[in-house]
Protein backbone atom coordinates (compact mmCIF):
# COMPACT_ATOMS: atom_id res chain seq x y z
CA UNK A 1 0.00 0.00 0.00
CA UNK A 2 1.29 3.52 -1.11
CA UNK A 3 1.77 6.20 1.40
CA UNK A 4 -1.19 7.74 0.06
CA UNK A 5 -3.54 5.33 0.30
CA UNK A 6 -2.45 4.73 3.71
CA UNK A 7 -2.93 8.65 4.56
CA UNK A 8 -6.64 7.67 3.09
CA UNK A 9 -7.20 4.36 5.49
CA UNK A 10 -6.03 6.69 8.43
CA UNK A 11 -8.60 9.26 7.21
CA UNK A 12 -11.24 6.56 6.09
CA UNK A 13 -10.80 5.26 10.00
CA UNK A 14 -11.38 8.65 11.58
CA UNK A 15 -13.89 9.79 10.28
CA UNK A 16 -15.85 6.06 10.80
CA UNK A 17 -14.69 6.64 14.53
CA UNK A 18 -16.53 9.77 14.70
CA UNK A 19 -19.94 9.37 15.97
CA UNK A 20 -21.67 11.65 13.82
CA UNK A 21 -22.14 11.63 10.34
CA UNK A 22 -20.50 14.96 8.50
CA UNK A 23 -20.54 15.55 4.62
CA UNK A 24 -16.77 16.62 5.22
CA UNK A 25 -16.04 13.25 6.08
CA UNK A 26 -16.82 12.31 2.87
CA UNK A 27 -13.66 12.71 0.62
CA UNK A 28 -11.62 9.00 1.76
CA UNK A 29 -14.98 7.22 0.56
CA UNK A 30 -15.38 8.32 -3.20
CA UNK A 31 -13.99 6.49 -6.06
CA UNK A 32 -15.94 3.12 -6.37
CA UNK A 33 -19.33 4.86 -7.47
CA UNK A 34 -17.43 7.80 -9.66
CA UNK A 35 -15.39 4.16 -11.31
CA UNK A 36 -19.22 2.56 -11.63
CA UNK A 37 -20.77 5.28 -12.40
CA UNK A 38 -19.22 5.67 -16.24
CA UNK A 39 -20.77 2.30 -17.09
CA UNK A 40 -23.65 4.93 -17.65
CA UNK A 41 -22.00 7.94 -19.38
CA UNK A 42 -20.66 5.23 -21.88
CA UNK A 43 -21.38 5.59 -26.30
CA UNK A 44 -23.96 2.90 -26.04
CA UNK A 45 -25.86 6.20 -23.84
CA UNK A 46 -24.79 8.88 -26.68
CA UNK A 47 -26.76 7.09 -29.00
CA UNK A 48 -29.98 6.12 -27.08
CA UNK A 49 -30.20 9.52 -25.55
CA UNK A 50 -29.00 11.27 -29.03
CA UNK A 51 -31.61 9.38 -31.29
CA UNK A 52 -34.15 10.20 -28.06
CA UNK A 53 -33.62 14.02 -28.22
CA UNK A 54 -33.71 14.15 -32.29
CA UNK A 55 -37.15 11.90 -32.75
CA UNK A 56 -38.81 12.74 -29.49
CA UNK A 57 -37.34 16.20 -28.40
CA UNK A 58 -37.64 16.48 -24.18
CA UNK A 59 -40.48 13.51 -23.68
CA UNK A 60 -38.21 10.73 -22.70
CA UNK A 61 -36.67 13.04 -19.88
CA UNK A 62 -38.64 11.01 -17.79
CA UNK A 63 -37.33 7.89 -18.71
CA UNK A 64 -33.72 8.66 -17.87
CA UNK A 65 -34.77 9.86 -14.63
CA UNK A 66 -36.12 6.46 -13.86
CA UNK A 67 -33.31 4.48 -15.25
CA UNK A 68 -30.80 7.23 -13.00
CA UNK A 69 -33.04 5.99 -9.38
CA UNK A 70 -32.61 2.11 -10.34
CA UNK A 71 -29.09 2.49 -10.98
CA UNK A 72 -28.89 4.40 -7.72
CA UNK A 73 -30.83 1.12 -6.17
CA UNK A 74 -28.78 -1.45 -7.25
CA UNK A 75 -25.09 0.23 -7.64
CA UNK A 76 -25.91 0.59 -3.83
CA UNK A 77 -26.91 -3.24 -3.42
CA UNK A 78 -23.86 -4.36 -5.31
CA UNK A 79 -21.32 -1.95 -3.07
CA UNK A 80 -23.07 -3.06 -0.20
CA UNK A 81 -22.43 -7.20 -0.66
CA UNK A 82 -18.89 -6.49 -0.96
CA UNK A 83 -18.70 -4.34 1.53
CA UNK A 84 -20.22 -6.77 4.19
CA UNK A 85 -19.17 -9.62 3.01
CA UNK A 86 -16.10 -8.98 2.00
CA UNK A 87 -16.30 -10.89 -1.52
CA UNK A 88 -17.54 -9.79 -4.35
CA UNK A 89 -20.85 -10.96 -6.55
CA UNK A 90 -18.97 -13.42 -8.81
CA UNK A 91 -17.18 -15.09 -5.29
CA UNK A 92 -20.32 -15.22 -3.89
CA UNK A 93 -21.87 -17.07 -7.14
CA UNK A 94 -18.62 -19.34 -6.82
CA UNK A 95 -19.59 -20.05 -2.80
CA UNK A 96 -22.37 -20.65 -2.99
CA UNK A 97 -23.41 -22.51 -6.58
CA UNK A 98 -22.35 -25.63 -8.20
CA UNK A 99 -18.92 -25.96 -10.19
CA UNK A 100 -21.64 -26.02 -13.54
CA UNK A 101 -23.67 -23.35 -12.67
CA UNK A 102 -20.95 -20.94 -12.44
CA UNK A 103 -18.82 -22.12 -15.13
CA UNK A 104 -22.02 -21.24 -17.06
CA UNK A 105 -22.18 -17.89 -14.92
CA UNK A 106 -18.58 -16.66 -16.22
CA UNK A 107 -18.85 -18.23 -20.00
CA UNK A 108 -21.86 -15.13 -19.92
CA UNK A 109 -19.90 -12.72 -17.88
CA UNK A 110 -17.17 -13.33 -20.30
CA UNK A 111 -19.30 -12.58 -23.01
CA UNK A 112 -20.77 -9.62 -21.30
CA UNK A 113 -17.51 -8.20 -20.60
CA UNK A 114 -16.02 -8.54 -24.19
CA UNK A 115 -19.16 -7.21 -25.77
CA UNK A 116 -19.07 -4.12 -23.34
CA UNK A 117 -15.29 -3.50 -24.49
CA UNK A 118 -16.43 -4.10 -27.70
CA UNK A 119 -18.71 -0.94 -27.76
CA UNK A 120 -16.22 1.57 -25.59
CA UNK A 121 -13.15 1.46 -27.54
CA UNK A 122 -15.40 1.57 -30.59
CA UNK A 123 -16.92 4.63 -29.01
CA UNK A 124 -13.31 6.09 -28.61
CA UNK A 125 -11.78 5.29 -32.09
CA UNK A 126 -14.90 7.02 -33.39
CA UNK A 127 -14.18 9.66 -31.64
CA UNK A 128 -10.73 9.93 -32.71
CA UNK A 129 -11.53 9.92 -36.23
CA UNK A 130 -13.80 12.62 -35.85
CA UNK A 131 -11.67 14.97 -34.09
CA UNK A 132 -8.89 14.31 -36.01
CA UNK A 133 -9.87 12.85 -39.23
CA UNK A 134 -8.07 9.67 -38.32
CA UNK A 135 -9.16 6.30 -39.56
CA UNK A 136 -10.56 3.89 -37.60
CA UNK A 137 -7.89 1.56 -37.00
CA UNK A 138 -5.67 4.02 -36.17
CA UNK A 139 -7.88 5.35 -33.50
CA UNK A 140 -8.29 2.08 -32.16
CA UNK A 141 -4.83 1.84 -31.61
CA UNK A 142 -4.16 5.27 -29.96
CA UNK A 143 -6.85 4.29 -27.49
CA UNK A 144 -5.37 1.24 -26.55
CA UNK A 145 -2.35 2.93 -26.19
CA UNK A 146 -4.14 5.05 -23.84
CA UNK A 147 -6.36 2.63 -22.05
CA UNK A 148 -3.02 0.79 -21.36
CA UNK A 149 -1.56 4.01 -20.00
CA UNK A 150 -4.57 4.14 -17.72
CA UNK A 151 -4.48 0.76 -16.69
CA UNK A 152 -1.13 1.00 -15.66
CA UNK A 153 -2.19 3.84 -12.50
CA UNK A 154 -2.78 0.55 -10.93
CA UNK A 155 0.36 0.10 -10.05
CA UNK A 156 0.77 2.97 -7.54
CA UNK A 157 -2.89 1.66 -6.07
CA UNK A 158 -6.40 2.37 -6.70
CA UNK A 159 -6.30 6.07 -6.12
CA UNK A 160 -4.44 7.67 -9.42
CA UNK A 161 -6.87 5.68 -11.13
CA UNK A 162 -10.02 6.48 -9.58
CA UNK A 163 -8.63 9.95 -9.66
CA UNK A 164 -8.32 9.72 -13.80
CA UNK A 165 -11.63 8.28 -14.31
CA UNK A 166 -13.01 11.28 -12.23
CA UNK A 167 -10.91 13.79 -14.59
CA UNK A 168 -12.94 11.65 -17.56
CA UNK A 169 -16.06 11.93 -16.05
CA UNK A 170 -15.01 15.32 -15.30
CA UNK A 171 -14.53 16.31 -19.34
CA UNK A 172 -18.09 14.59 -19.88
CA UNK A 173 -19.67 16.89 -17.75
CA UNK A 174 -17.94 20.28 -18.90
CA UNK A 175 -18.61 19.58 -22.69
CA UNK A 176 -22.17 18.83 -21.61
CA UNK A 177 -22.73 21.34 -19.63
CA UNK A 178 -21.27 23.63 -23.17
CA UNK A 179 -23.68 21.32 -25.06
CA UNK A 180 -26.22 22.25 -22.73
CA UNK A 181 -26.09 26.12 -23.19
CA UNK A 182 -25.19 26.00 -26.81
CA UNK A 183 -28.59 23.97 -27.60
CA UNK A 184 -30.57 26.93 -26.02
CA UNK A 185 -32.92 24.64 -24.90
CA UNK A 186 -36.70 25.22 -24.34
CA UNK A 187 -38.18 26.42 -21.24
CA UNK A 188 -40.75 24.14 -21.30
CA UNK A 189 -38.15 21.03 -21.41
CA UNK A 190 -39.89 19.98 -17.67
CA UNK A 191 -42.45 18.62 -19.20
CA UNK A 192 -40.21 15.99 -20.41
CA UNK A 193 -40.97 14.42 -16.93
CA UNK A 194 -44.51 13.67 -17.47
CA UNK A 195 -44.97 9.96 -17.92
CA UNK A 196 -46.43 9.07 -21.18
CA UNK A 197 -45.77 7.66 -24.38
CA UNK A 198 -46.49 9.24 -28.42
CA UNK A 199 -46.07 6.28 -30.00
CA UNK A 200 -44.51 2.59 -30.56
CA UNK A 201 -40.95 4.38 -32.02
CA UNK A 202 -40.93 5.81 -28.17
CA UNK A 203 -41.90 2.92 -26.48
CA UNK A 204 -38.79 1.01 -28.18
CA UNK A 205 -36.50 4.01 -27.32
CA UNK A 206 -37.15 4.00 -24.07
CA UNK A 207 -36.68 0.42 -23.66
CA UNK A 208 -33.48 1.18 -24.68
CA UNK A 209 -32.73 3.96 -22.63
CA UNK A 210 -34.26 1.67 -19.84
CA UNK A 211 -32.68 -1.74 -20.86
CA UNK A 212 -28.98 -0.88 -21.86
CA UNK A 213 -28.80 1.72 -18.43
CA UNK A 214 -28.15 -1.62 -16.00
CA UNK A 215 -24.74 -2.51 -16.94
CA UNK A 216 -24.45 -6.27 -15.66
CA UNK A 217 -20.30 -5.77 -15.90
CA UNK A 218 -20.10 -3.25 -13.55
CA UNK A 219 -22.70 -4.93 -11.31
CA UNK A 220 -19.53 -7.56 -10.84
CA UNK A 221 -17.51 -4.58 -10.45
CA UNK A 222 -18.64 -2.39 -7.88
CA UNK A 223 -18.91 -5.28 -5.34
CA UNK A 224 -15.41 -6.09 -6.33
CA UNK A 225 -14.19 -2.30 -5.64
CA UNK A 226 -15.25 -1.91 -2.04
CA UNK A 227 -14.89 -5.58 -0.61
CA UNK A 228 -11.81 -4.80 1.88
CA UNK A 229 -11.66 -1.31 0.69
CA UNK A 230 -11.85 0.03 4.21
CA UNK A 231 -11.65 -1.90 7.10
CA UNK A 232 -14.53 -1.62 9.33
CA UNK A 233 -13.46 -2.98 12.88
CA UNK A 234 -16.52 -2.54 14.92
CA UNK A 235 -20.23 -3.41 13.64
CA UNK A 236 -21.11 0.78 14.09
CA UNK A 237 -18.15 1.34 11.92
CA UNK A 238 -19.37 -0.58 8.91
CA UNK A 239 -23.06 0.91 9.46
CA UNK A 240 -21.40 4.32 9.29
CA UNK A 241 -19.37 3.17 6.23
CA UNK A 242 -22.26 2.13 4.44
CA UNK A 243 -23.66 5.47 4.84
CA UNK A 244 -20.82 7.03 3.41
CA UNK A 245 -21.48 4.69 0.27
CA UNK A 246 -25.03 5.45 0.06
CA UNK A 247 -23.86 9.19 -0.42
CA UNK A 248 -21.30 8.50 -2.70
CA UNK A 249 -23.81 6.24 -5.19
CA UNK A 250 -26.16 9.35 -4.41
CA UNK A 251 -23.90 11.79 -6.20
CA UNK A 252 -21.60 9.61 -8.49
CA UNK A 253 -25.11 8.40 -9.85
CA UNK A 254 -26.78 12.23 -9.43
CA UNK A 255 -24.14 13.03 -12.03
CA UNK A 256 -24.28 10.55 -14.55
CA UNK A 257 -28.09 11.23 -14.86
CA UNK A 258 -27.44 14.90 -15.13
CA UNK A 259 -25.13 14.17 -17.59
CA UNK A 260 -27.52 11.92 -19.67
CA UNK A 261 -29.95 14.21 -19.63
CA UNK A 262 -27.97 17.00 -20.79
CA UNK A 263 -27.35 14.96 -23.46
CA UNK A 264 -30.79 14.45 -24.51
CA UNK A 265 -31.76 17.91 -23.91
CA UNK A 266 -28.87 19.11 -25.98
CA UNK A 267 -29.84 16.79 -29.15
CA UNK A 268 -33.45 18.00 -28.62
CA UNK A 269 -32.31 21.57 -28.91
CA UNK A 270 -30.44 21.50 -31.57
CA UNK A 271 -31.88 18.52 -33.64
CA UNK A 272 -35.64 17.84 -32.67
CA UNK A 273 -38.46 19.16 -35.57
CA UNK A 274 -35.22 19.86 -37.92
CA UNK A 275 -35.54 16.84 -39.90
CA UNK A 276 -32.89 15.19 -38.51
CA UNK A 277 -34.35 12.05 -36.84
CA UNK A 278 -31.28 9.87 -38.15
CA UNK A 279 -28.63 11.98 -35.79
CA UNK A 280 -28.99 8.95 -33.38
CA UNK A 281 -25.74 8.02 -35.69
CA UNK A 282 -22.82 9.36 -33.62
CA UNK A 283 -21.28 10.24 -37.04
CA UNK A 284 -24.30 12.10 -38.37
CA UNK A 285 -24.55 13.61 -35.35
CA UNK A 286 -21.21 15.02 -34.88
CA UNK A 287 -21.44 16.51 -39.13
CA UNK A 288 -24.91 17.81 -38.33
CA UNK A 289 -23.55 19.64 -35.27
CA UNK A 290 -20.78 22.05 -37.38
CA UNK A 291 -23.83 23.72 -39.32
CA UNK A 292 -26.41 24.32 -36.86
CA UNK A 293 -24.50 25.27 -33.48
CA UNK A 294 -20.76 25.82 -35.01
CA UNK A 295 -17.50 24.01 -34.91
CA UNK A 296 -17.17 24.12 -31.15
CA UNK A 297 -19.97 22.39 -30.04
CA UNK A 298 -18.97 19.61 -32.65
CA UNK A 299 -15.76 19.27 -31.08
CA UNK A 300 -17.03 19.29 -27.81
CA UNK A 301 -19.40 16.16 -28.82
CA UNK A 302 -16.53 14.38 -30.15
CA UNK A 303 -14.41 15.24 -26.93
CA UNK A 304 -16.74 14.13 -24.82
CA UNK A 305 -17.46 11.02 -26.61
CA UNK A 306 -13.24 10.21 -27.05
CA UNK A 307 -13.45 10.93 -22.70
CA UNK A 308 -16.31 8.46 -22.81
CA UNK A 309 -14.93 5.65 -24.45
CA UNK A 310 -11.77 5.79 -22.92
CA UNK A 311 -13.11 5.70 -19.29
CA UNK A 312 -15.68 3.04 -20.12
CA UNK A 313 -13.25 0.75 -22.06
CA UNK A 314 -11.03 0.50 -19.03
CA UNK A 315 -14.32 -0.15 -16.46
CA UNK A 316 -14.47 -2.77 -19.05
CA UNK A 317 -11.73 -4.50 -18.92
CA UNK A 318 -11.35 -4.24 -14.50
CA UNK A 319 -14.89 -5.91 -15.04
CA UNK A 320 -13.52 -8.83 -17.01
CA UNK A 321 -10.56 -9.23 -14.66
CA UNK A 322 -12.86 -8.95 -11.57
CA UNK A 323 -15.31 -11.53 -13.40
CA UNK A 324 -12.65 -14.04 -14.38
CA UNK A 325 -10.74 -14.06 -11.09
CA UNK A 326 -14.29 -14.28 -9.15
CA UNK A 327 -15.86 -17.17 -11.02
CA UNK A 328 -12.95 -19.47 -11.65
CA UNK A 329 -10.29 -18.16 -9.30
CA UNK A 330 -8.14 -17.57 -12.45
CA UNK A 331 -5.76 -14.11 -12.97
CA UNK A 332 -4.20 -12.68 -15.56
CA UNK A 333 -2.04 -9.78 -15.97
CA UNK A 334 -4.74 -6.68 -17.01
CA UNK A 335 -2.25 -6.24 -19.65
CA UNK A 336 -3.42 -9.36 -21.58
CA UNK A 337 -6.74 -8.50 -20.53
CA UNK A 338 -6.72 -5.37 -21.85
CA UNK A 339 -5.09 -7.07 -25.23
CA UNK A 340 -7.29 -10.09 -25.62
CA UNK A 341 -10.59 -7.80 -25.04
CA UNK A 342 -9.64 -5.63 -27.96
CA UNK A 343 -9.34 -8.42 -30.72
CA UNK A 344 -13.72 -8.15 -31.17
CA UNK A 345 -13.11 -4.58 -32.06
CA UNK A 346 -10.53 -4.27 -34.23
CA UNK A 347 -12.35 -6.97 -36.37
CA UNK A 348 -15.28 -5.22 -36.24
CA UNK A 349 -13.23 -2.07 -37.86
CA UNK A 350 -11.21 -4.42 -40.37
CA UNK A 351 -14.55 -5.85 -41.42
CA UNK A 352 -15.68 -2.69 -42.28
CA UNK A 353 -19.31 -2.96 -39.79
CA UNK A 354 -20.62 0.41 -39.11
CA UNK A 355 -19.44 1.65 -35.58
CA UNK A 356 -22.86 3.01 -34.53
CA UNK A 357 -24.63 -0.19 -35.70
CA UNK A 358 -21.78 -2.41 -33.79
CA UNK A 359 -22.52 -0.13 -31.10
CA UNK A 360 -26.26 -0.83 -30.80
CA UNK A 361 -25.54 -4.49 -31.15
CA UNK A 362 -23.27 -4.73 -28.48
CA UNK A 363 -26.08 -3.41 -25.71
CA UNK A 364 -28.59 -6.10 -26.89
CA UNK A 365 -25.92 -8.51 -26.39
CA UNK A 366 -25.54 -6.67 -22.42
CA UNK A 367 -29.29 -7.19 -21.86
CA UNK A 368 -29.09 -10.79 -22.12
CA UNK A 369 -26.44 -10.81 -19.24
CA UNK A 370 -28.69 -8.60 -16.82
CA UNK A 371 -30.61 -11.22 -15.04
CA UNK A 372 -27.55 -13.71 -14.43
CA UNK A 373 -25.94 -10.18 -11.89
CA UNK A 374 -29.10 -8.75 -11.06
CA UNK A 375 -30.85 -11.36 -9.54
CA UNK A 376 -27.93 -13.00 -8.04
CA UNK A 377 -27.34 -9.55 -6.11
CA UNK A 378 -31.12 -9.85 -4.78
CA UNK A 379 -31.05 -12.75 -3.06
CA UNK A 380 -27.40 -12.64 -1.90
CA UNK A 381 -28.34 -8.93 -0.47
CA UNK A 382 -31.50 -10.36 0.96
CA UNK A 383 -30.37 -13.73 2.47
CA UNK A 384 -29.51 -13.04 6.52
CA UNK A 385 -27.35 -15.95 6.33
CA UNK A 386 -24.80 -13.88 4.04
CA UNK A 387 -25.59 -10.81 4.79
CA UNK A 388 -26.34 -10.64 8.70
CA UNK A 389 -27.87 -7.71 10.07
CA UNK A 390 -27.70 -5.93 7.04
CA UNK A 391 -29.89 -8.37 4.39
CA UNK A 392 -32.16 -6.04 2.98
CA UNK A 393 -35.37 -5.17 4.72
CA UNK A 394 -38.71 -6.66 3.20
CA UNK A 395 -39.81 -3.27 1.27
CA UNK A 396 -36.25 -2.85 -0.19
CA UNK A 397 -36.62 -6.46 -1.06
CA UNK A 398 -40.22 -5.56 -2.80
CA UNK A 399 -38.60 -2.70 -4.58
CA UNK A 400 -35.43 -4.70 -5.92
CA UNK A 401 -37.60 -7.48 -7.64
CA UNK A 402 -39.93 -5.17 -9.02
CA UNK A 403 -37.03 -3.12 -10.50
CA UNK A 404 -35.09 -6.62 -11.59
CA UNK A 405 -38.77 -7.85 -13.31
CA UNK A 406 -39.34 -4.40 -15.30
CA UNK A 407 -35.62 -4.37 -16.40
CA UNK A 408 -35.48 -8.12 -17.34
CA UNK A 409 -39.01 -7.71 -18.97
CA UNK A 410 -38.27 -4.57 -20.70
CA UNK A 411 -34.39 -5.96 -22.15
CA UNK A 412 -36.70 -9.28 -23.57
CA UNK A 413 -39.16 -6.71 -25.11
CA UNK A 414 -36.11 -5.12 -26.57
CA UNK A 415 -34.71 -8.07 -28.12
CA UNK A 416 -38.06 -8.98 -29.76
CA UNK A 417 -38.33 -5.83 -31.22
CA UNK A 418 -34.70 -6.29 -32.46
CA UNK A 419 -35.03 -9.62 -33.93
CA UNK A 420 -38.74 -9.78 -34.46
CA UNK A 421 -39.64 -5.94 -35.61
Amino acid sequence: MSPREKAFQLRAAVALAEPKFKLSQLVPFLGPAIIASVAYMDPGNFATNISGGAEYGYALLWVILAANLAAMFIQYLSAKVGIVTGKNLAELIRTHYSRPVTVAFWIQGEIVAMATDLAEFLGAALALHLLVGMSLLEGALVAAVVSFGLLALQRYGFRPLEAAIAALVGVIAICYVFEFFLSKPDPGLWTGFVPGFKDSGMLYLAVGVLGATVMPHVIYLHSALTQNRIPTDTPQAKRKLLLFTKVEVVLALGVAGLINMAMLIAAAGAFYGKGLENAGDLTVAYQTLVPLLGPLAAAAFAVALLASGLSSSTVGTLSGQVIMQGFVDFKIPVWVRRAVTMIPAFVVILLGVDATKALVLSQVILSFGIPFALVPLLRFTSNPKVMGEHANKLWVRTIGFVVAAVIIGLNLLLLVQTFLG
